[in-house]
């Protein structure tokens, strides 16, 4: 036992001993990750790996490849939908217990970025449009996970609200947008939740990458805010020695280092930077395995299940929780449970249940909506009626193995496929055919090596197939032995492997129902690429995706859904987009569905009216069709219950309850960032300056398809009696509400303040608070909101570098949407406040 431990219980580090005592060698080594997941130890000073794994919307360990399964919880805006501080707390606490089984003692999550604009492939990770909404979210979530010493870590501070062009892209932004809309919910969050880690985002901001700003990492982050725990880089999103440390980036991830070691020691060998800026940043990574060692959490530990009863009642209440009723025409829902139902479209038999990238996990399990309806239902149809994929669907988990176990077999080699009488260094069966090999070790791995995945494909209907190959390294597929895809010739650039890899090369081939077909690929790893490696992640191992779809004429799909919903008493069409669509690493081009989904659903609307619509994604889609729907439910990407979810509120064993976190605009063209959101030359605008969202839609008077913070239940509700007192610290709000309905429900009151006429130009209103309530059929109840005077008025005043409370008269708007105000009433500031902090009062 080292004598810098305050005792062997504890195994407390006694930080400021040990930075007298540690040389310079060793400080520097434990400001970088030892690999992609850990930190690094010190076993002869007593200090410990610690490790870190990604999280917002599960904790999965430390394997892309062949990893534990893992709870997944519905995706950001999903849980902005809630608005449910008290669920997100069980949430986090949740995913604090999913880290211990995983031996992680760091969370990588929350997402806080903002849904500027709909086109964001990682907006699904986030909570909102709306910063008071994102803040308070995460605060409570960071609460939860902490409950059990694990670590939760706000990313990504701040700014990276798009992917196009992220490691480099300058964010242009005023001060004003940067402090009410982009830093204000990391500013609540850490208020209300104490997060122990941040994360830093990889783009500029006004012309300096985060990881280098002193400006956000000491004077606003560390200085203002008073923030104590450990500030990492994203990964791979450190780009300096000096500079970043100097900002005050304590952690480099992943390991092993390529901007601290040798040349850190150098420069502190060259006062480049000074022994104390070093010590602050080590005391920061040893202060976070001391807290982390109040977890438990054994150092190296094995990676575990948890998958309890409990937990997938918990998730599946969530789900069902942040499902939207866009709207209900006619109370088409709930709909029956004893009808002839029937279940079409391209996300019906499939789980779609979380986005892409570093949020994406392998599940315990995945509910799709037609297992979810079809146990609830007694009388199920199904028709696909079109596709929705970017790529072909894998081709994994419908192959299978010689001895007849689901998947393929999987085994990597040293030598090329040329090579006579190989033997696999590696044998594994496996059913995921995307697969990334980022983080796979193997001690006889050379440095160039290879592997062969082989299974048995027996299709069930007769047809031309076409067969998928992406590849980042090189890949050959081949049925029955005769080679179908070369993807290893003549390679072109594409979005496999996040955007590292090749374009998907197709093949095809026509193959009769019943019949066996061994599908065999041999491929290379990254180094066999004839590619330059881009990306963040690209040219260490490399990965390939396999898939397959037979071909069918879009028109005769269609067709046969359309039969099928004629001949049904209700139809529960389900569409949207899926974790190709909406990924790390790359934007959305347009806010259509796939090319044949709105064609779909305009036909079986014209076929049956009786039809719901269910919509996944995590951003806003198009809904050209949407006059002739009767019944449009938004149900996000819903984790493990997905489909669980979706049938406990088609058929009414939930009562919606959900609110949309975002607006969704009717056209692309109608958002505040249409002109701005991509980088160009290097850079991006916010024009829409602190217009964001409904802010935006309401000042320029233009109603969009569906405001913020709507959202439908099969209860009624009245709002009335609004009453408000104040005081230079508290505004408090009182109001009565009654469910005027023969059902139990749920109603989300939303406050919105809106500001007196002053010099400086303000949005319409502003959300401010909310509360979520709960009555029975009939029942009445008073509803107390309280907010805080001085922070509800305030705005960023650039002038003064401070907030600033202006005295005047203020109304408080009170409804159940930005654009549903039933109550109004005003209160008056007395005083003119300017302030810094966190708070007010801080």
């Amino acid at each position: 036992m080292s004598p810098l431990l305050s005792n062997p219980h504890q195994d407390e580090l006694l930080v400021e001993e040990l930075l007298s005592t540690l040389t310079l060698e060793e400080k520097v080594a434990l400001t970088a990750g030892k690999d992609f997941w850990h930190t690094t130890p010190l076993p002869s000073r007593g200090i410990p790996s610690i490790r870190l794994s990604d999280g917002p919307n599960g904790v999965r360990g430390t394997r892309f490849f062949d990893g534990v399964p893992s709870a997944c919880l519905p995706c950001g805006t999903a849980l902005g939908a809630t608005f449910n501080p008290t669920l997100l707390t069980e949430l986090g606490q949740l995913q604090g217990q999913e880290a211990k089984a995983k031996g992680a003692v760091v969370v990588l999550g929350p997402t806080l970025n903002i849904q500027r604009g709909p086109l964001g492939g990682r907006g699904f990770e986030s909570f909102s449009e709306d910063p008071i909404l994102s803040g308070i979210l995460a605060g409570h979530y960071c609460r939860g996970v902490q409950r059990e010493n694990i670590a939760a870590t706000l990313k990504h501070f701040v700014c990276n609200d798009m992917e196009h062009e992220r490691m480099g892209v300058n964010v242009m932004v005023t001060q004003r947008a940067m402090r009410e809309i982009y830093l204000l919910p990391f500013m609540l969050a850490i208020s209300i939740g104490d997060p122990r880690a941040v994360m830093t985002a990889y783009n500029k901001v006004n012309g300096t990458h985060v990881s280098e700003s002193k400006e956000l990492l000491q004077n606003v982050l560390r200085d203002e805010w008073k923030f104590d725990g450990l500030v990492m880089s994203d990964w791979f999103g450190t780009y300096s020695t000096t500079g970043s440390i100097q900002a005050g980036v304590d952690l480099e991830m992943p390991g092993p280092t390529r901007w601290r070691g040798q040349a850190l020691s150098h420069a502190v060998k060259a006062n480049k930077v000074t022994e104390p800026q070093l010590d602050d940043r080590v005391r920061n990574v040893l202060n976070l395995i001391n807290y982390s060692a109040g977890s438990g959490v054994p150092e190296n530990a094995p990676e575990l299940h948890l998958n309890r009863t409990q937990d997938r009642q918990l998730l599946r209440r969530a789900a069902a929780e942040s499902i939207v009723l866009l709207k209900n025409k006619d109370a088409v829902l709930p709909f029956s449970k004893s009808k002839r139902t029937a279940v079409i479209g391209p996300n019906a038999k499939t789980a779609v249940f979380c986005g892409g990238g570093s949020a994406s996990l392998l599940p315990y399990y995945a509910v799709s909506p037609y297992e979810g309806i079809a146990s609830q239902c007694e009388d199920t149809v199904f028709s696909q009626g079109a596709t929705s994929h970017k790529m072909l669907p894998p081709l994994g988990n419908v192959m299978r193995t010689a001895e007849g176990h689901r998947g393929f077999t999987w085994r990597a080699y040293n030598e090329p496929p040329s090579e006579v009488d190989r033997k696999p260094i590696d044998e594994r069966v496996l059913g995921e055919s995307s697969i990334f090999f980022l983080d796979y070790e193997n001690e006889a791995l050379a440095p160039v090596w290879y592997c062969q995945a082989e299974g048995v494909f027996t299709p069930d209907e007769s047809g031309l197939y076409d067969f998928g190959l992406g590849v980042e390294g090189t890949g050959m597929l081949y049925i029955d032995d005769v080679l179908v895809i070369d993807n290893a010739q003549h390679q072109k650039p594409g979005g496999v492997v996040w955007g590292s890899g090749t374009i998907e090369e197709i093949g095809s081939k026509e193959l009769v129902a019943g019949q066996d077909y061994r599908v065999r690929l041999e491929w290379g790893c990254a180094k066999t690429s004839k590619l330059s490696p881009t990306g963040p992640v690209g040219g260490k191992h490399g990965g390939f995706k396999l898939g397959v779809c037979r071909r069918i004429h879009p028109d005769d799909a269609i067709a046969e859904a359309v039969e099928v919903a004629k001949n049904a008493d209700q139809v529960v069409l389900v569409v949207g987009l899926n974790g190709e669509w909406e990924t790390e690493g790359e934007d959305r081009e347009m806010m259509d569905m796939g090319s044949q989904s709105n064609t779909l659903v305009s036909k079986v609307l014209a076929a049956n009216p009786n039809t719901a619509v269910v919509v996944q994604s995590g951003t806003p889609v198009v809904m050209p069709w949407i006059d002739e729907a009767k019944a449009v439910c938004h149900a996000w990407y819903g984790g493990n219950e997905t489909g669980n979810a979706i049938a406990d509120v088609l058929f009414g064993n939930v009562n919606p309850a959900g609110k949309l976190p975002l607006t969704i605009p009717r056209r692309l063209q109608d958002n505040p960032t249409y002109f701005n959101f991509r980088s160009e030359a290097g850079r991006v605008l916010y024009g829409e300056d602190v217009y964001v969202g409904y802010r935006y839609y309401e000042t320029i008077d233009a109603k969009p398809l569906f405001p913020f913070g709507h959202g439908l239940s099969y209860s009624t509700f009245d709002l009335s009696s609004l009453n408000v007192q104040t005081d230079d610290v508290v505004t408090r709000i009182t109001l009565q509400l009654c469910n005027t309905s023969s059902r139990a429900g749920t109603e989300v009151i939303q406050v919105y303040v809106a500001p007196p006429t002053t010099p400086v130009k303000r949005p319409l209103k502003e959300l401010k608070a909310f509360s979520k309530e709960f009555l029975q059929a009939g029942e009445s109840k008073l509803v107390v909101v309280d907010l805080d005077t001085v922070f509800s008025t305030s705005y960023w005043d650039e002038g003064c570098e401070k907030w600033c409370s202006r005295a005047g008269e203020y109304k408080l708007l009170v409804g159940t949407s930005s654009a549903e105000i039933a109550l109004e009433a005003s209160f008056t500031v007395g005083r003119t406040n300017f302030w810094t902090g966190l708070t007010p009062q801080a």
